[in-house]
C-alpha cells in the first residue's frame, strides 16, 4: 500500500530542511550548526544540576549556587539561547538571596516535582513573575522554557515566540499567542510540535532538540527560503 502523501505545508517544510541539510537530522552540517551544541549544553546541565545534585544543593540551602550553575550552563552554550536583556534581568533577579531561593525552589519543583505538569508549569511561571525586577521584565517565554529544554530535552520545548509562531504558521498550524507565559498556551505549543513531529516522522526526529531545530529552520531569518 503506498504511503500517504504529506500535507502540503508539512511537505514544503520538509523540503526546505532537506535542501539545507540533505542528510536530515543525521546530516553532519546539521549536527554542527544546530544539534551538537544543544546536546553539549544538556550534558553540562547534567554535570551541574542532575536531579540528585540539584536536590543536595536545595537541602543545603545553596540557592545562590543553584542559580549560578543554571545561568552558567546557559551562558556557556556556543550559541546563546537567551537575549542579553533576559540574561541581565535574570542575573539581577537572583543576585539577592530571596530571589535566588525563589528561582531555585521553583525550578526544582517544575523539573522534578510530583504534581502534574500543568500545575508545575503554572507555579514555575508564578515563581518567575515574583522575582525581583530592576530595569526589565524577567517573565518572558524564552526564560520560562529554556531551562526545561536544557534539562529535559525529551519533554520540553524552547519557545522563541516570533520564530516558532512563524514556523508553525508555515506548517499550517496557527498558534494563539499571549506574551505572558501560561499553561494552556504551552500545552497548545507542545501539541502543535507533536503534530509536526508526526508529520515528519519518516525523518526520525529524536527529541525536542531536533524539533526545535526543525522549526527554527522554518521560521528564522538565518535560513531564508
Amino acid at each position: 500500500m503506498p504511503r500517504a502523501a504529506l500535507p502540503n505545508p508539512a511537505a514544503r517544510c520538509r523540503r526546505k530542511f532537506l535542501k539545507i541539510f540533505p542528510g536530515g537530522f543525521r546530516d553532519e552540517t546539521y549536527l554542527e550548526w544546530e544539534r551538537d551544541y544543544k546536546v553539549e549544553t544538556h550534558e553540562r546541565w547534567q554535570e551541574a544540576l542532575a536531579p540528585h545534585l540539584f536536590r543536595k544543593l536545595l537541602e543545603s540551602r545553596s540557592y545562590e549556587e543553584i542559580a549560578a550553575r543554571a545561568i552558567r550552563v546557559e551562558q556557556r552554550s556556543r550559541h546563546s539561547m537567551l537575549f542579553s536583556f533576559e540574561k541581565m534581568a535574570l542575573r539581577d533577579a537572583v543576585r539577592a538571596a530571596p530571589g535566588a531561593r525563589t528561582f531555585a525552589e521553583g525550578l526544582y519543583a517544575f523539573l522534578h516535582g510530583g504534581d502534574p505538569l500543568p500545575q508545575r508549569f503554572e507555579r514555575w511561571v508564578e515563581a518567575i513573575a515574583s522575582l525581583p525586577r530592576r530595569q526589565t521584565r524577567v517573565l518572558t517565554w524564552p526564560l520560562a522554557t529554556v531551562f526545561g529544554f536544557i534539562a529535559q530535552p525529551k519533554a520540553h520545548f524552547f519557545f522563541k515566540p516570533t520564530v516558532t509562531r512563524e514556523a508553525l504558521r508555515r506548517s499550517g498550524i496557527p498558534l494563539q499567542y499571549s506574551s505572558r507565559p501560561n499553561w494552556p498556551l504551552y500545552k497548545n505549543l507542545l501539541d502543535s510540535v507533536a503534530q509536526v513531529r508526526r508529520e515528519i516522522a519518516a525523518m526520525r526526529p529524536r527529541d525536542m532538540i531536533d524539533m526545535q531545530s526543525f522549526l527554527w529552520v522554518q521560521g528564522s531569518d538565518e535560513y531564508p527560503d
